[in-house]
């Protein structure tokens, strides 16, 4: 590596390196002021919220590190411009392109580093975040009991202090008891004192009362002629009550719990994902055909609504898949078996079958089934299918022999239908026949309104399915822009070192001033335009491909404007530049009025 190089980098590590710090600590609060009230004032330990700070600075770093790159490279490139190192860089016959390479290999390693760590990293730290910060979240308040004020943080119980001293000791305590969820004031503690000590690891808290009172009462039952209930008052010089403290300890949730959540999915994760939406979607399409079919009578004998080709061969590829799934399961449960026969036998020892692909145990003494793991809807659904595929073919069989044998009587002396077919028309009276039974009798009216009820019930079961349906697409576009979001995060470091570099080359402003205002600037648009871009894929407006990439698609004109501006030297930020340029307009207007004069 050449010192031009060695100089260069050395110059953009440290604002590199402090500005992703800064910026990181800057989303990070922005974030935790999100979940303020809720994570705090737990009495949770320090340990543990540093844990979840942990977490959140892995968890924003995507976010932090384009930012981090163009403040840190606009920074990097001011300096050497205010301080005349890129003029005497120039001077020499160095290239501006040139100069700009060694923060271009490292950025193109950061940009390596950025999706491998959005694609495996980020995941599983997602996934611990979101566990640790929903058992916060749930997790009862710190037990804070205040004075002259009731308490009402422990189930059962409601406590009233009017004076405290230190954390411990109190006076003038009053306690209503309501453990069985009864209403009403019916248990009734009163002392003059008391103390607090919590014990066994601070799972119970043992409250001693001193030289005070209870008082209990039965409730009253609704009646004219009920007799008095009974009441009893106690008095004692000392009453110990034990409180369980579960209500306050975090309790960790398993995080089996948020597999389904897409942040924490990688990109073959999430491809595996997008299949399994798909075929929801399909076989709800599917099924609409299907009930549709039913609705109407007159899609019973020779007419059938069949779906269109591209859902027929999605589902025959999915009921394939189901029966190979069903048909591997049949297997191990028929080796089950013959292992459990064979174990009951003489002299066979007890044995363990277990399969950990499927998760099936089996107790071989007792023959029972001790996990099993399986979609049993599976094999129902696909023999209802071709339940439904055979019968449909049979149907169209006794169609097509019976008018064979309307075509060829001679050849089978059967009847079709009980019944010759009629080839005369029909006379006058028995048009006024039949005309006289469909309106007088209300069969007309009696249809329509069958028809009726039947298009209300379509319509409605179409509306059902449109919705589900549009649920499911809507969850496979974010899907979708969840993985392209792996790379889009990564790639805008580029970007944003397209932007900044150069830029830095035209304004020679380092330090903390000019950059970071403009670093603000561009980093906001980028950040309205990649929302924007989201929200018009996830509303279906734009392919997610399209609304994932709008952000580095409309900024990378700008670094590639900007870095060509610089190796001209353009003078952009300066107000001669444009006075310059103005006058220039506006001779070349004076010039061509006078020669069309």
């Amino acid at each position: 590596m050449k010192k031009l190089d060695k100089l260069i980098l050395g110059s953009f590590i440290g604002p590199f390196l402090l500005t992703f710090v800064v910026v990181d600590f800057i989303l990070l609060i922005v974030n935790m002021l999100k979940y303020f009230d809720e994570i705090f004032g737990k009495g949770l330990s320090f340990w543990v919220y540093a844990e979840l700070i942990g977490y959140f600075v892995v968890s924003i770093s995507p976010m932090a590190l384009p930012l981090a790159v163009l403040l840190s490279s606009l920074m990097t490139f001011g300096n050497l411009g205010e301080h005349f190192e890129l003029t005497a860089i120039k001077s020499s016959g160095i290239s501006l392109v040139r100069a700009l390479r060694p923060i271009a290999v490292f950025t193109i390693f950061l940009v390596i580093a950025a999706f491998l760590s959005n694609n495996y990293v980020v995941p599983k730290v997602n996934l611990k975040t979101f566990g640790l910060l929903y058992d916060i979240r749930m997790k009862s308040p710190a037990l804070d009991i205040r004075e002259g004020i009731f308490y009402a943080g422990i189930p059962g119980f409601s406590i009233k202090v009017n004076e405290k001293i230190g954390d411990n000791d109190l006076k003038d305590i009053i306690i209503y008891s309501q453990k069985n969820g009864q209403l009403g004031n019916l248990e009734v503690t009163v002392a003059d004192s008391g103390r607090m000590e919590k014990f066994f690891n601070e799972n119970y808290m043992k409250l001693t009362l001193y030289h005070g009172t209870n008082y209990s009462e039965d409730r009253a039952m609704r009646g004219i002629n009920e007799n008095p209930v009974p009441f009893d008052r106690s008095t004692f010089d000392e009453n110990v009550i034990i409180f369980s403290m579960d209500e306050f300890q975090l309790s960790r949730t398993p995080e089996d719990l948020w597999s389904t959540n897409r942040a924490i999915k990688n990109i073959s994760e999430i491809k595996d994902g997008l299949d399994s939406i798909y075929t929801k979607i399909n076989d709800e399409k599917f099924n609409t055909y299907q009930s549709a079919e039913g609705i109407y009578p007159f899609y019973a004998r020779e007419r059938g609504l069949d779906p269109v080709d591209d859902i027929l061969n999605r589902k025959a590829i999915d009921d394939s898949l189901r029966k190979e799934k069903v048909e591997k399961l049949r297997a191990i449960q028929d080796s089950l078996n013959q292992a459990k026969k064979l174990a009951m036998e003489p002299g066979t020892s007890k044995i363990l079958v277990s399969n950990p692909e499927n998760n099936l145990k089996v107790d071989q003494d007792s023959g029972k089934v001790l996990a099993v793991r399986a979609n049993g809807n599976l094999a129902k659904s696909d023999s209802i299918f071709a339940a439904k595929t055979q019968k449909r073919k049979e149907r169209n069989v006794i169609v097509e022999e019976e008018e064979d044998l309307v075509a060829n009587p001679k050849e089978d002396t059967r009847v079709v239908l009980g019944k010759n077919r009629r080839t005369a028309p029909l006379t006058d009276e028995e048009k006024e026949a039949i005309d006289s039974a469909v309106f007088k009798r209300g069969y007309r009216s009696n249809a329509i309104t069958m028809a009726l009820n039947n298009s209300r019930s379509l319509k409605n079961n179409f509306g059902i399915k449109k919705t589900q349906i549009e649920n499911f697409e809507r969850e496979y576009r974010r899907f979708e822009i969840a993985w392209y979001q792996k790379y889009t995060q990564a790639f805008a470091c580029f970007v944003m070192f397209l932007i900044g570099a150069p830029l830095g080359a035209i304004i020679k402003k380092g330090g903390l001033g000019m950059p970071v205002l403009v670093s603000i600037i561009f980093f906001i648009v980028y950040y309205m335009l990649t929302i924007t871009g989201e929200k018009w894929a996830k509303e279906g407006l734009t392919d997610p491909l399209i609304g994932t990439w709008f952000s580095c698609v409309m900024l990378l004109p700008f670094g590639l404007f900007f870095l060509k501006q610089a190796r001209k030297d353009a003078r952009l930020f300066e107000p001669d530049f444009y006075l310059e340029w103005w006058k220039g307009v506006k001779k070349r207007l004076f010039k061509k009025n006078t020669v069309s004069a």
